[in-house]
Protein backbone atom coordinates (compact mmCIF):
# COMPACT_ATOMS: atom_id res chain seq x y z
CA UNK A 1 0.00 0.00 0.00
CA UNK A 2 1.08 3.42 -0.82
CA UNK A 3 1.96 5.49 2.33
CA UNK A 4 -0.94 8.40 3.51
CA UNK A 5 -0.95 11.40 1.14
CA UNK A 6 2.13 10.07 -0.77
CA UNK A 7 1.75 11.37 -4.96
CA UNK A 8 0.44 9.49 -7.43
CA UNK A 9 1.04 9.78 -10.91
CA UNK A 10 -1.41 8.55 -13.75
CA UNK A 11 -0.60 7.13 -16.89
CA UNK A 12 -4.18 6.88 -19.97
CA UNK A 13 -3.89 4.62 -22.69
CA UNK A 14 -6.31 5.54 -25.85
CA UNK A 15 -6.40 2.65 -27.35
CA UNK A 16 -7.47 1.19 -30.40
CA UNK A 17 -10.16 -1.18 -28.54
CA UNK A 18 -10.14 0.31 -25.26
CA UNK A 19 -9.28 2.83 -22.92
CA UNK A 20 -7.09 1.97 -19.73
CA UNK A 21 -5.98 3.48 -16.86
CA UNK A 22 -3.26 2.66 -14.27
CA UNK A 23 -2.12 5.21 -11.12
CA UNK A 24 1.67 4.59 -9.35
CA UNK A 25 3.15 6.13 -6.10
CA UNK A 26 6.54 7.47 -5.63
CA UNK A 27 7.74 3.60 -5.98
CA UNK A 28 6.22 3.13 -8.75
CA UNK A 29 4.15 0.58 -8.02
CA UNK A 30 0.54 0.18 -9.25
CA UNK A 31 -1.98 1.47 -6.89
CA UNK A 32 -5.27 1.77 -9.42
CA UNK A 33 -6.13 -0.09 -12.71
CA UNK A 34 -8.76 0.29 -14.49
CA UNK A 35 -9.92 0.08 -18.23
CA UNK A 36 -12.96 0.60 -20.80
CA UNK A 37 -13.89 -1.99 -23.52
CA UNK A 38 -15.11 -0.47 -26.57
CA UNK A 39 -17.31 -2.50 -28.01
CA UNK A 40 -19.07 -3.82 -25.04
CA UNK A 41 -19.36 -0.83 -22.45
CA UNK A 42 -19.94 1.66 -25.56
CA UNK A 43 -22.27 -0.73 -27.88
CA UNK A 44 -24.20 2.76 -29.11
CA UNK A 45 -21.14 3.69 -30.93
CA UNK A 46 -21.22 0.08 -33.22
CA UNK A 47 -17.67 -0.36 -33.31
CA UNK A 48 -16.40 -3.24 -34.25
CA UNK A 49 -12.60 -4.34 -32.19
CA UNK A 50 -12.60 -0.29 -31.41
CA UNK A 51 -13.66 0.93 -35.09
CA UNK A 52 -15.89 1.19 -38.12
CA UNK A 53 -14.38 -0.34 -41.52
CA UNK A 54 -16.36 1.09 -44.34
CA UNK A 55 -17.40 -0.11 -47.28
CA UNK A 56 -14.70 -0.32 -49.30
CA UNK A 57 -13.01 -2.02 -47.06
CA UNK A 58 -9.92 0.49 -47.05
CA UNK A 59 -11.75 3.35 -44.80
CA UNK A 60 -11.18 2.37 -40.77
CA UNK A 61 -12.53 5.16 -38.93
CA UNK A 62 -13.48 5.33 -34.80
CA UNK A 63 -15.59 8.06 -33.11
CA UNK A 64 -14.12 10.85 -31.32
CA UNK A 65 -17.49 11.49 -28.82
CA UNK A 66 -16.57 7.23 -27.95
CA UNK A 67 -13.33 8.37 -26.74
CA UNK A 68 -14.73 11.60 -24.75
CA UNK A 69 -17.43 8.63 -23.33
CA UNK A 70 -14.88 6.06 -22.46
CA UNK A 71 -13.05 8.83 -20.49
CA UNK A 72 -16.43 9.67 -18.35
CA UNK A 73 -17.05 6.70 -17.42
CA UNK A 74 -13.33 5.46 -16.36
CA UNK A 75 -13.13 8.31 -14.03
CA UNK A 76 -16.50 7.54 -12.70
CA UNK A 77 -15.22 3.67 -12.49
CA UNK A 78 -12.44 5.50 -10.07
CA UNK A 79 -14.12 7.61 -8.07
CA UNK A 80 -16.83 4.60 -7.35
CA UNK A 81 -13.42 2.72 -6.13
CA UNK A 82 -12.73 4.97 -3.94
CA UNK A 83 -9.73 6.43 -5.67
CA UNK A 84 -8.17 10.06 -4.55
CA UNK A 85 -7.88 11.92 -7.29
CA UNK A 86 -6.44 14.81 -5.19
CA UNK A 87 -3.08 13.01 -4.69
CA UNK A 88 -2.42 12.92 -8.34
CA UNK A 89 0.38 14.73 -8.91
CA UNK A 90 0.93 14.43 -12.94
CA UNK A 91 -0.68 12.75 -15.49
CA UNK A 92 0.08 11.88 -18.82
CA UNK A 93 -0.95 9.65 -22.04
CA UNK A 94 -0.61 7.97 -24.95
CA UNK A 95 -2.83 7.51 -28.03
CA UNK A 96 -2.75 4.80 -30.67
CA UNK A 97 -0.36 6.46 -33.37
CA UNK A 98 -1.41 8.01 -36.79
CA UNK A 99 -4.99 8.50 -35.86
CA UNK A 100 -6.24 12.36 -36.14
CA UNK A 101 -9.31 14.65 -34.76
CA UNK A 102 -10.66 17.77 -36.11
CA UNK A 103 -11.73 20.32 -33.95
CA UNK A 104 -14.57 22.30 -35.38
CA UNK A 105 -14.32 25.90 -34.93
CA UNK A 106 -15.74 27.55 -31.72
CA UNK A 107 -14.31 24.18 -29.79
CA UNK A 108 -11.62 25.84 -27.73
CA UNK A 109 -14.24 28.20 -26.29
CA UNK A 110 -16.62 25.25 -25.50
CA UNK A 111 -13.23 23.46 -23.86
CA UNK A 112 -12.11 27.08 -22.08
CA UNK A 113 -15.91 26.56 -20.19
CA UNK A 114 -16.42 22.60 -19.31
CA UNK A 115 -19.18 22.34 -16.77
CA UNK A 116 -18.26 20.43 -14.19
CA UNK A 117 -22.08 19.49 -13.40
CA UNK A 118 -21.86 17.91 -16.53
CA UNK A 119 -20.24 14.59 -18.65
CA UNK A 120 -17.80 15.76 -21.26
CA UNK A 121 -19.35 13.47 -24.02
CA UNK A 122 -22.22 15.74 -23.93
CA UNK A 123 -20.34 19.26 -23.51
CA UNK A 124 -18.45 18.35 -26.63
CA UNK A 125 -20.87 17.19 -29.17
CA UNK A 126 -20.50 19.35 -32.08
CA UNK A 127 -17.45 20.18 -31.23
CA UNK A 128 -15.62 17.99 -34.27
CA UNK A 129 -15.89 18.56 -38.19
CA UNK A 130 -15.17 15.13 -38.73
CA UNK A 131 -17.41 13.07 -36.42
CA UNK A 132 -15.39 9.39 -37.20
CA UNK A 133 -11.31 10.02 -36.98
CA UNK A 134 -9.08 8.33 -39.34
CA UNK A 135 -7.08 5.75 -37.49
CA UNK A 136 -3.95 3.67 -38.06
CA UNK A 137 -5.86 0.47 -39.81
CA UNK A 138 -6.53 3.08 -42.76
CA UNK A 139 -5.45 2.31 -46.01
CA UNK A 140 -7.32 4.27 -48.69
CA UNK A 141 -4.11 7.07 -49.25
CA UNK A 142 -2.57 5.54 -51.42
CA UNK A 143 -2.84 8.89 -53.61
CA UNK A 144 -1.70 11.24 -51.27
CA UNK A 145 0.67 8.77 -49.90
CA UNK A 146 2.25 9.17 -53.63
CA UNK A 147 1.82 12.78 -53.89
CA UNK A 148 4.09 13.63 -51.13
CA UNK A 149 6.81 11.18 -51.77
CA UNK A 150 6.83 13.11 -55.55
CA UNK A 151 6.51 16.68 -54.29
CA UNK A 152 9.67 16.49 -51.59
CA UNK A 153 11.49 14.31 -53.89
CA UNK A 154 11.63 10.60 -53.83
CA UNK A 155 10.02 7.71 -50.94
CA UNK A 156 13.69 7.84 -49.39
CA UNK A 157 14.04 11.89 -49.18
CA UNK A 158 10.54 11.65 -47.36
CA UNK A 159 12.30 8.97 -45.05
CA UNK A 160 15.42 11.71 -44.58
CA UNK A 161 12.88 14.58 -43.51
CA UNK A 162 10.10 12.98 -41.50
CA UNK A 163 11.63 9.51 -40.17
CA UNK A 164 9.86 7.15 -42.56
CA UNK A 165 8.64 7.16 -46.29
CA UNK A 166 4.89 8.36 -47.20
CA UNK A 167 2.58 5.33 -45.01
CA UNK A 168 -1.33 5.46 -45.90
CA UNK A 169 -2.07 5.56 -42.01
CA UNK A 170 0.19 8.54 -41.68
CA UNK A 171 -1.50 11.52 -40.25
CA UNK A 172 0.05 14.06 -43.41
CA UNK A 173 -1.70 11.58 -45.63
CA UNK A 174 -4.93 10.94 -43.59
CA UNK A 175 -5.05 15.22 -43.45
CA UNK A 176 -4.27 15.39 -47.63
CA UNK A 177 -7.22 13.01 -48.20
CA UNK A 178 -9.79 15.19 -45.93
CA UNK A 179 -8.79 18.42 -47.36
CA UNK A 180 -9.16 17.05 -51.05
CA UNK A 181 -12.26 15.27 -50.80
CA UNK A 182 -14.17 16.98 -48.25
CA UNK A 183 -12.92 20.75 -48.06
CA UNK A 184 -15.69 22.08 -46.43
CA UNK A 185 -15.04 20.02 -43.19
CA UNK A 186 -11.43 20.93 -43.60
CA UNK A 187 -12.48 24.58 -43.29
CA UNK A 188 -14.53 24.37 -40.42
CA UNK A 189 -11.49 22.97 -38.43
CA UNK A 190 -9.64 25.24 -36.44
CA UNK A 191 -7.37 22.61 -35.08
CA UNK A 192 -5.95 19.26 -35.80
CA UNK A 193 -4.96 16.99 -33.31
CA UNK A 194 -3.14 13.75 -32.56
CA UNK A 195 -5.38 11.10 -30.46
CA UNK A 196 -2.56 11.64 -27.75
CA UNK A 197 -3.25 15.75 -27.51
CA UNK A 198 -6.66 15.49 -28.75
CA UNK A 199 -6.69 13.40 -25.00
CA UNK A 200 -4.28 15.67 -23.40
CA UNK A 201 -6.52 18.51 -24.54
CA UNK A 202 -9.52 17.05 -22.67
CA UNK A 203 -7.12 17.32 -19.08
CA UNK A 204 -5.81 20.98 -20.10
CA UNK A 205 -9.56 22.73 -21.07
CA UNK A 206 -7.47 24.46 -24.38
CA UNK A 207 -5.88 22.64 -27.67
CA UNK A 208 -2.65 20.61 -26.48
CA UNK A 209 0.76 20.71 -28.38
CA UNK A 210 1.57 17.75 -30.49
CA UNK A 211 4.60 15.88 -28.87
CA UNK A 212 7.94 15.34 -30.69
CA UNK A 213 7.74 12.08 -30.33
CA UNK A 214 4.08 11.43 -31.87
CA UNK A 215 4.25 14.26 -34.35
CA UNK A 216 7.08 12.03 -36.02
CA UNK A 217 4.59 9.84 -36.65
CA UNK A 218 2.79 11.53 -39.02
CA UNK A 219 4.92 12.32 -42.15
CA UNK A 220 4.96 16.01 -41.86
CA UNK A 221 8.20 16.94 -39.06
CA UNK A 222 11.68 17.19 -39.75
CA UNK A 223 12.89 15.08 -37.36
CA UNK A 224 16.11 16.57 -37.30
CA UNK A 225 15.02 20.19 -36.75
CA UNK A 226 11.73 18.93 -34.26
CA UNK A 227 9.61 21.56 -36.39
CA UNK A 228 7.46 20.45 -39.13
CA UNK A 229 9.13 20.96 -42.41
CA UNK A 230 7.52 23.54 -44.96
CA UNK A 231 7.60 20.89 -48.37
CA UNK A 232 5.82 18.86 -46.09
CA UNK A 233 3.05 20.63 -45.04
CA UNK A 234 2.56 22.85 -48.91
CA UNK A 235 1.90 19.26 -50.33
CA UNK A 236 -0.32 18.15 -47.99
CA UNK A 237 -2.95 21.25 -46.90
CA UNK A 238 -3.54 24.95 -47.01
CA UNK A 239 -2.89 26.85 -44.39
CA UNK A 240 -1.85 23.14 -42.21
CA UNK A 241 0.96 24.78 -39.72
CA UNK A 242 -1.80 27.14 -37.82
CA UNK A 243 -4.79 24.38 -37.76
CA UNK A 244 -1.63 21.98 -35.89
CA UNK A 245 0.21 24.37 -33.86
CA UNK A 246 3.86 24.10 -32.87
CA UNK A 247 5.37 20.87 -31.60
CA UNK A 248 6.84 20.42 -28.24
CA UNK A 249 9.43 17.97 -26.34
CA UNK A 250 8.01 14.88 -25.38
CA UNK A 251 8.85 15.65 -21.24
CA UNK A 252 7.30 18.99 -21.68
CA UNK A 253 4.55 19.84 -18.88
CA UNK A 254 1.75 21.32 -20.73
CA UNK A 255 -0.22 23.23 -17.30
CA UNK A 256 -1.87 21.80 -14.91
CA UNK A 257 -5.49 19.96 -15.22
CA UNK A 258 -8.57 22.60 -15.89
CA UNK A 259 -10.97 23.58 -13.63
CA UNK A 260 -13.75 20.83 -15.06
CA UNK A 261 -11.57 18.02 -13.36
CA UNK A 262 -11.46 20.11 -9.72
CA UNK A 263 -14.68 20.19 -9.32
CA UNK A 264 -15.90 16.65 -10.70
CA UNK A 265 -13.15 14.72 -9.85
CA UNK A 266 -11.63 15.95 -6.41
CA UNK A 267 -8.28 16.74 -9.37
CA UNK A 268 -5.78 19.50 -7.36
CA UNK A 269 -5.47 22.54 -9.26
CA UNK A 270 -1.66 21.86 -9.02
CA UNK A 271 -1.87 18.30 -10.80
CA UNK A 272 0.42 18.98 -13.88
CA UNK A 273 -0.42 17.27 -17.48
CA UNK A 274 2.30 16.31 -18.99
CA UNK A 275 2.46 16.24 -23.12
CA UNK A 276 0.69 12.77 -24.15
CA UNK A 277 2.36 11.15 -26.96
CA UNK A 278 1.67 7.72 -29.28
CA UNK A 279 1.49 4.08 -27.79
CA UNK A 280 4.84 2.70 -29.29
CA UNK A 281 6.66 5.78 -27.89
CA UNK A 282 4.45 4.78 -24.49
CA UNK A 283 5.56 1.23 -24.66
CA UNK A 284 9.71 2.46 -25.04
CA UNK A 285 9.14 3.81 -21.84
CA UNK A 286 6.96 1.40 -20.12
CA UNK A 287 10.04 -1.00 -20.99
CA UNK A 288 12.57 1.41 -19.88
CA UNK A 289 14.11 1.01 -22.61
CA UNK A 290 17.83 2.72 -22.54
CA UNK A 291 20.45 3.71 -24.94
CA UNK A 292 21.84 1.18 -27.34
CA UNK A 293 19.04 -1.60 -25.71
CA UNK A 294 16.56 -3.28 -28.70
CA UNK A 295 13.34 -4.94 -27.27
CA UNK A 296 11.58 -7.59 -29.01
CA UNK A 297 7.83 -8.26 -28.83
CA UNK A 298 7.28 -11.34 -30.13
CA UNK A 299 3.72 -11.75 -30.49
CA UNK A 300 1.58 -12.37 -33.78
CA UNK A 301 3.82 -9.40 -35.20
CA UNK A 302 7.12 -9.02 -34.32
CA UNK A 303 8.30 -5.65 -33.68
CA UNK A 304 11.65 -4.07 -33.02
CA UNK A 305 12.34 -1.08 -30.67
CA UNK A 306 15.23 0.47 -30.87
CA UNK A 307 16.87 3.78 -28.85
CA UNK A 308 19.64 5.18 -31.12
CA UNK A 309 21.62 8.45 -31.18
CA UNK A 310 22.85 8.98 -35.04
CA UNK A 311 19.63 7.44 -36.95
CA UNK A 312 19.57 6.13 -40.83
CA UNK A 313 15.96 6.57 -42.18
CA UNK A 314 15.61 4.20 -44.89
CA UNK A 315 12.17 3.34 -46.69
CA UNK A 316 11.79 0.41 -44.62
CA UNK A 317 10.99 0.74 -40.74
CA UNK A 318 9.93 4.16 -39.06
CA UNK A 319 12.31 6.25 -37.06
CA UNK A 320 10.93 8.57 -34.05
CA UNK A 321 11.95 11.19 -31.63
CA UNK A 322 12.79 9.48 -28.85
CA UNK A 323 9.99 10.11 -26.56
CA UNK A 324 11.89 10.22 -23.08
CA UNK A 325 15.62 12.12 -24.53
CA UNK A 326 14.66 14.52 -27.03
CA UNK A 327 17.99 14.51 -28.89
CA UNK A 328 17.55 11.06 -29.34
CA UNK A 329 15.49 8.72 -31.38
CA UNK A 330 14.03 5.91 -31.12
CA UNK A 331 13.21 3.52 -34.41
CA UNK A 332 10.38 0.93 -35.18
CA UNK A 333 10.08 -1.73 -37.00
CA UNK A 334 7.72 -4.68 -37.77
CA UNK A 335 7.51 -8.07 -39.25
CA UNK A 336 4.23 -9.35 -40.24
CA UNK A 337 5.47 -12.71 -40.01
CA UNK A 338 5.99 -13.61 -36.22
CA UNK A 339 4.03 -16.50 -33.98
CA UNK A 340 1.82 -17.59 -36.48
CA UNK A 341 4.70 -18.27 -38.86
CA UNK A 342 6.29 -19.98 -36.06
CA UNK A 343 3.44 -22.10 -34.89
CA UNK A 344 3.24 -23.35 -38.87
CA UNK A 345 6.67 -24.50 -38.67
CA UNK A 346 6.26 -26.06 -35.45
CA UNK A 347 2.88 -27.49 -36.46
CA UNK A 348 4.50 -29.15 -39.78
CA UNK A 349 8.37 -29.72 -38.52
CA UNK A 350 7.50 -30.76 -34.31
CA UNK A 351 4.42 -32.41 -34.61
CA UNK A 352 2.70 -29.41 -33.14
CA UNK A 353 4.46 -29.88 -30.23
CA UNK A 354 6.77 -26.74 -29.04
CA UNK A 355 8.64 -28.95 -26.72
CA UNK A 356 9.57 -30.68 -29.69
CA UNK A 357 10.17 -27.04 -31.36
CA UNK A 358 12.52 -26.65 -28.59
CA UNK A 359 14.59 -29.77 -28.55
CA UNK A 360 15.35 -29.18 -32.33
CA UNK A 361 17.14 -25.75 -31.56
CA UNK A 362 18.94 -27.68 -29.05
CA UNK A 363 19.73 -30.55 -31.20
CA UNK A 364 20.97 -28.42 -34.21
CA UNK A 365 24.47 -26.15 -33.45
CA UNK A 366 24.60 -22.00 -33.39
CA UNK A 367 24.84 -21.16 -37.19
CA UNK A 368 23.05 -23.69 -38.49
CA UNK A 369 25.72 -25.37 -40.58
CA UNK A 370 25.60 -22.31 -42.94
CA UNK A 371 21.64 -23.45 -43.94
CA UNK A 372 19.28 -20.14 -44.39
CA UNK A 373 15.80 -19.55 -44.41
CA UNK A 374 13.65 -17.17 -44.99
CA UNK A 375 9.29 -17.57 -44.09
CA UNK A 376 7.21 -15.08 -45.17
CA UNK A 377 3.48 -17.03 -45.18
CA UNK A 378 1.91 -13.64 -45.49
CA UNK A 379 3.24 -10.58 -47.51
CA UNK A 380 5.80 -9.05 -45.22
CA UNK A 381 6.22 -5.58 -44.02
CA UNK A 382 10.24 -5.31 -43.93
CA UNK A 383 11.02 -6.04 -46.68
CA UNK A 384 7.50 -6.58 -48.98
CA UNK A 385 8.12 -9.95 -49.77
CA UNK A 386 6.11 -13.24 -49.63
CA UNK A 387 7.10 -17.27 -50.42
CA UNK A 388 9.12 -19.81 -48.55
CA UNK A 389 13.29 -19.32 -49.28
CA UNK A 390 15.90 -22.09 -48.18
CA UNK A 391 19.51 -22.12 -48.90
CA UNK A 392 22.23 -24.27 -48.07
CA UNK A 393 25.76 -23.38 -47.24
CA UNK A 394 26.86 -22.61 -50.33
CA UNK A 395 23.77 -20.24 -50.91
CA UNK A 396 22.05 -22.48 -53.45
CA UNK A 397 18.33 -22.69 -53.31
CA UNK A 398 16.87 -25.95 -51.76
CA UNK A 399 13.64 -27.12 -51.48
CA UNK A 400 13.40 -28.61 -47.76
CA UNK A 401 15.63 -28.79 -44.79
CA UNK A 402 15.29 -31.78 -42.04
CA UNK A 403 13.21 -31.00 -39.77
CA UNK A 404 15.46 -29.49 -37.06
CA UNK A 405 17.37 -27.66 -39.49
CA UNK A 406 13.82 -25.94 -40.64
CA UNK A 407 13.08 -25.14 -37.12
CA UNK A 408 16.78 -23.60 -36.55
CA UNK A 409 16.36 -21.61 -39.83
CA UNK A 410 13.17 -20.06 -39.21
CA UNK A 411 14.08 -19.25 -35.95
CA UNK A 412 17.58 -17.78 -36.99
CA UNK A 413 16.39 -16.34 -39.89
CA UNK A 414 13.50 -14.02 -38.02
CA UNK A 415 16.35 -12.95 -35.88
CA UNK A 416 18.86 -11.98 -38.52
CA UNK A 417 16.33 -10.33 -40.61
CA UNK A 418 15.64 -8.03 -37.40
CA UNK A 419 19.46 -7.11 -36.47
CA UNK A 420 19.71 -6.49 -40.32
CA UNK A 421 16.74 -4.00 -40.45
CA UNK A 422 17.85 -2.84 -37.51
CA UNK A 423 21.56 -2.06 -38.40
CA UNK A 424 20.33 -0.29 -41.68
CA UNK A 425 18.31 2.01 -38.89
CA UNK A 426 21.58 2.98 -37.55
CA UNK A 427 21.69 0.94 -35.13
CA UNK A 428 24.94 -0.55 -33.38
CA UNK A 429 25.70 -3.17 -31.17
CA UNK A 430 27.77 -2.11 -28.21
CA UNK A 431 29.23 -3.08 -24.63
CA UNK A 432 26.17 -3.25 -22.28
CA UNK A 433 23.89 -3.39 -25.04
CA UNK A 434 20.57 -5.26 -23.56
CA UNK A 435 18.01 -7.17 -25.46
CA UNK A 436 14.79 -7.19 -23.55
CA UNK A 437 12.14 -10.18 -24.87
CA UNK A 438 8.37 -9.49 -24.37
CA UNK A 439 5.27 -11.27 -26.06
CA UNK A 440 4.66 -15.17 -25.76
CA UNK A 441 7.16 -16.50 -27.48
CA UNK A 442 10.04 -14.87 -24.81
CA UNK A 443 8.60 -17.21 -22.14
CA UNK A 444 10.45 -20.20 -24.71
CA UNK A 445 14.21 -20.22 -23.25
CA UNK A 446 15.54 -21.53 -26.10
CA UNK A 447 13.81 -19.44 -28.65
CA UNK A 448 15.14 -16.35 -26.47
CA UNK A 449 18.37 -18.27 -26.44
CA UNK A 450 18.79 -18.13 -30.35
CA UNK A 451 17.88 -14.23 -29.74
CA UNK A 452 21.07 -13.93 -27.61
CA UNK A 453 23.49 -15.52 -30.24
CA UNK A 454 22.02 -13.10 -33.25
CA UNK A 455 21.96 -10.57 -30.89
CA UNK A 456 25.09 -11.18 -29.15
CA UNK A 457 23.85 -9.38 -26.39
CA UNK A 458 22.26 -10.78 -23.13
CA UNK A 459 18.62 -10.83 -23.32
CA UNK A 460 15.83 -10.10 -20.42
CA UNK A 461 12.69 -10.49 -19.92
CA UNK A 462 10.35 -7.53 -18.56
CA UNK A 463 6.45 -7.72 -17.60
CA UNK A 464 5.15 -5.56 -19.76
CA UNK A 465 0.88 -5.85 -19.81
CA UNK A 466 -0.16 -2.47 -20.82
CA UNK A 467 3.04 -1.01 -21.39
CA UNK A 468 2.16 1.88 -23.18
CA UNK A 469 0.00 2.97 -20.07
CA UNK A 470 2.54 2.31 -17.51
CA UNK A 471 4.93 4.22 -19.40
CA UNK A 472 2.66 7.01 -19.45
CA UNK A 473 2.61 7.19 -15.94
CA UNK A 474 6.54 6.83 -15.49
CA UNK A 475 6.37 9.57 -18.37
CA UNK A 476 4.03 11.59 -15.84
CA UNK A 477 6.28 11.48 -12.74
CA UNK A 478 10.00 12.12 -15.10
CA UNK A 479 7.96 14.88 -16.52
CA UNK A 480 7.49 16.64 -13.23
CA UNK A 481 11.66 15.51 -12.30
CA UNK A 482 13.04 16.56 -15.58
CA UNK A 483 12.76 20.29 -14.61
CA UNK A 484 15.07 19.59 -11.84
CA UNK A 485 17.64 17.92 -14.49
CA UNK A 486 16.38 14.46 -13.45
CA UNK A 487 16.85 12.12 -16.25
CA UNK A 488 13.96 9.40 -17.40
CA UNK A 489 16.03 5.94 -16.10
CA UNK A 490 16.69 8.27 -12.54
CA UNK A 491 12.96 9.19 -12.68
CA UNK A 492 12.60 5.36 -12.90
CA UNK A 493 14.97 3.73 -10.95
CA UNK A 494 12.53 2.17 -8.59
CA UNK A 495 10.67 -0.05 -11.01
CA UNK A 496 10.75 -3.51 -11.73
CA UNK A 497 14.15 -4.64 -13.01
CA UNK A 498 14.22 -7.10 -15.98
CA UNK A 499 15.26 -10.38 -15.64
CA UNK A 500 18.38 -12.48 -17.20
CA UNK A 501 17.36 -15.12 -19.40
CA UNK A 502 20.32 -15.79 -21.70
CA UNK A 503 22.98 -14.85 -22.46
CA UNK A 504 24.92 -15.21 -26.19
CA UNK A 505 26.88 -18.52 -26.54
CA UNK A 506 30.68 -18.52 -27.18
CA UNK A 507 31.33 -17.55 -30.79
CA UNK A 508 28.32 -16.09 -31.72
CA UNK A 509 29.15 -12.64 -33.17
CA UNK A 510 31.85 -14.41 -35.63
CA UNK A 511 28.63 -17.34 -36.02
CA UNK A 512 26.41 -14.60 -36.97
CA UNK A 513 28.27 -12.37 -38.76
CA UNK A 514 29.09 -15.51 -40.71
CA UNK A 515 25.38 -15.83 -42.07
CA UNK A 516 25.19 -12.00 -42.42
CA UNK A 517 27.83 -12.10 -44.87
CA UNK A 518 27.50 -10.61 -48.29
CA UNK A 519 26.35 -13.67 -49.73
CA UNK A 520 23.19 -14.02 -47.85
CA UNK A 521 19.80 -13.80 -49.23
CA UNK A 522 17.90 -10.23 -48.80
CA UNK A 523 15.92 -11.20 -45.16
Amino acid sequence: MSAPGRPYYLGLDFSTQQLKVVAVDETLNAVHESNVHFDSELPEYGTKDGVHIHSDGLRVTSPVLMWVKALDIVLEKMRSDGFDFSRVEALSGSGQQHGSVYWKRGASLVLEGLDGGKPLHKLLEGCFAVPDSPVWMDSSTAEQCQRLEEAVGGAQRLADITGSRAYERFTGNQIAKIYQTSPVKYSETERISLVSSFAASLFLGRYAEVDYSDGSGMNLMDIQTKNWAPPCLTATAPHLQAKLGNPVPSTTVLGAVCPYFVSRYGFSADCKVVAFTGDNPGSLAGMRLQEGDVAVSLGTSDTLFLWIKEPKPTVEGHVFCNPVESCAFMALICFKNGSLTRQRVRDESAGGSWDAFSDALRSTSMGNDGNIGIYFDVMEITPPAVGVHRFNKEMSRVASFSRQVDIRALVEGQFMAKRVHAEKLGYKIVPGTKVLATGGASSNSDIVQVLADVFNAPVYTIDTANSACLGSAYRAKHGVEAKRGVSFADAVRHAQEPKLVATPGPGAEQETRTLLSENRPDC
